[in-house]
């Protein structure tokens, strides 16, 4: 059979068909064992190839919203079966899921719009993110997605995490915890070959050095985060727990939908005041959810799920972001980076308003009709205000398997 039948965003169970079908393929070079589970139970299962002792670890699904990781991991584990070249030295591990409970909410069969794409959307309030739980929990109230990812980095080692994250709308970019000298030039070659914008101004690496266009690397501990209200710090995720054994972290994003906005270095005329609008955008869009929110709350004493934790969440952190915005220089002042926050500032009240949306249908049907037209609309203002146009699956994944590759050889020649 063929490990991916046709390329789409496959499920959890049918990540774990394709990855005992890669097993049967190679039974001798591979294996597949439990490394823990959820909160619910599910199994956490990591994927290995090659036993040498340099080890390069893979994880998708960090974020259940970004299903890309699913498929790239699949080829990658494939592509690393298929050339022997890339196991001279170097063993590959791949956690297949780390998320298995919030892969399970949201729901990404093939969006034909953001519309559709937020009519399915989870993504778990920032403490029950298997990643950034360390930068927000102490150590005795970790989930077990948590324990068992930093589990396998204390096992395994690697030289190199790679961890396979992507964004709605934008464009592509990579965090690095280290330094990883040459990467800057194969990724660039990739995105343009595949026509997939760099995101040179990413508000995900506000202020944070780049060693080339949409490459950055994270900043030293000393130095303040560019938005100090967030109560996440990339420096305290697992992202970090290789380092304890000299190894580093890539983070890999690609968009689903692509934006040339995201990808223009030229200085913005007035960048300030431009965020200043984004922010108070931001908060007036917060308040049309949060009204419906405080309407609906009678009705919603018995249902507080991960959805509505989550859409709660977001919506917490707007007034310190707002003011972030408002109060803080901009990290960068290119027209890039103004496009980045613009997408920012949409996403929060958005997804807020998506996953009560899903909370309330069957519960309350006017306030459901309500945010159905607030997902409706701004979904559509979103795609139109960035010129949304779909990245074609198989080039997510071809680009995103590029950089990781292109990161686990260029890390081993640090490393060594």
């Amino acid at each position: 059979m063929s490990v991916l039948p046709e390329l789409r965003y496959p499920t959890v169970t049918e990540q774990l068909i394709a990855a005992r079908a890669l097993i049967a393929q190679r039974p001798g070079v591979s294996t597949l064992r439990e490394v823990g589970a959820s909160r619910a139970g599910r199994p956490l299962h990591l994927l290995s190839v090659g036993r040498a002792h340099r080890a390069v670890l893979v994880v998708a699904g960090a974020h259940a919203n970004e299903p890309t990781g699913s498929c790239t991991l699949l080829a990658l584990a494939r592509r690393v079966l298929e050339q022997r070249e890339l196991r001279d030295g170097i063993s590959w591990h791949f956690l297949l899921c780390a998320d298995p409970d919030g892969a399970s909410l949201h729901v990404t069969p093939a969006p034909r719009s953001l519309y559709d794409y937020h009519l399915g959307f989870f993504r778990p309030a920032g403490p029950e993110q298997p990643e950034w739980a360390p930068s927000v929990l102490p150590p005795d109230r970790l989930p077990p997605e948590t324990r068992a990812l930093t589990g396998v980095i204390d096992e395994l080692r690697p030289y190199l995490q790679v961890t396979l994250h992507g964004t709605d709308l934008g464009g592509s970019w990579v965090q690095l915890t280290k330094d990883v000298p040459g990467l800057a030039e194969p990724f660039a070659k990739s995105a343009a070959e595949l026509h997939i914008p760099v995101e040179t101004g990413a508000s995900d690496a506000a202020g944070w050095p780049a060693s080339g266009p949409g490459v950055h690397v994270m900043p030293a501990p000393g130095i303040g985060p560019a938005y100090p209200s967030l109560p996440d710090d990339a420096r305290h995720s697992t992202w970090f727990h290789a380092h304890r054994y000299g190894g580093m972290t890539a983070v890999v994003e690609v968009p689903m939908w692509a934006s040339d906005l995201v990808d223009d270095p030229a200085p913005h005329p007035a960048p300030a005041a431009a965020i200043g609008r984004l922010a108070g955008r931001l908060q007036r869009d917060a308040l049309e959810v949060t009204r419906v929110l405080d309407g609906a709350l009678p009705r919603l004493a018995e249902l507080d799920g991960p959805l509505l934790r989550a859409a709660r969440w977001g919506l917490e952190l707007v007034p310190g972001l707002a003011s972030d915005l408002l109060h803080t220089p901009p990290a960068d002042r290119t027209r890039a980076y103004v496009g980045s926050v613009d997408a920012f500032a949409r996403r929060v009240p958005l997804r807020a308003a998506a996953m009560l949306l899903r909370v309330l249908r069957g519960t309350d049907d006017a306030a459901a009709k309500q945010l159905e037209e607030l997902v409706s609309t701004w979904s559509d203002a979103f795609a139109e205000r960035f010129r949304a146009r779909w990245v074609p699956l198989e080039h997510q994944v071809e680009h995103q398997s590029r950089t990781v590759v292109a990161a686990a050889l260029h890390a081993r020649e640090r490393a060594w």
